[in-house]
């Protein structure tokens, strides 16, 4: 059965808009024209077909992988909603993780916590690539300053 990669690449809502996600595997180049790739991939457990995060790296053509970093799915708090449901202890081996059997195989995930971690690791590999990816908000209107009502003279009466 497959990980339905490319759904759960969506479901992430990275902002990079020349990627692709080949096999498991989601390769972006954020910033163009530049030979820097990000390539994420699911991270194994000790146990067979079973994922416990995602490892983020930093590609360059020439030279191979340059940095990467683990981002496990219990330090983001990917499952815990579902764990929390379920009842599962943080001492099982499904804790915080999910195996390709299922569908999708990784439903009750939160992707928040993952995307702010990968948002701050691209940050540093690939400067403003974030901003300058992410959907344009359309012009809104300016605000004005309004005048205050009128107040009352001080010596006036009211009735």
């Amino acid at each position: 059965m497959s990980l339905q990669a490319p759904e759960f690449f969506t479901e992430l809502c990275l902002p990079f808009h020349d990627h692709a996600v080949v096999g498991n595997t989601y390769y972006a180049a954020p910033v163009p024209g530049t030979p820097l790739r990000l390539r994420i991939d699911f991270t194994r457990t000790i146990y067979a077909d079973t994922y416990g995060g995602l490892r983020v790296a930093v590609v360059h053509p020439d030279r191979g992988e340059i940095d990467a970093v683990a981002l496990s799915f219990v330090d983001h708090g990917t499952f815990h909603r579902r764990d929390e449901a379920n009842n599962t202890s943080r001492l099982s081996d499904k804790y915080g993780t999910f195996n390709k059997h299922g569908q999708p195989p990784w439903e009750g995930a939160v992707t928040t916590g993952l995307r702010d971690a990968i948002e701050r690791y691209t940050a540093v590999w690939f400067p403003g690539a974030w901003a300058a990816s992410a959907p344009k908000r359309a012009a809104g209107r300016t605000s004005r300053r309004t005048p205050p009502p009128p107040t009352a003279p001080a010596g006036a009466r009211t009735r």
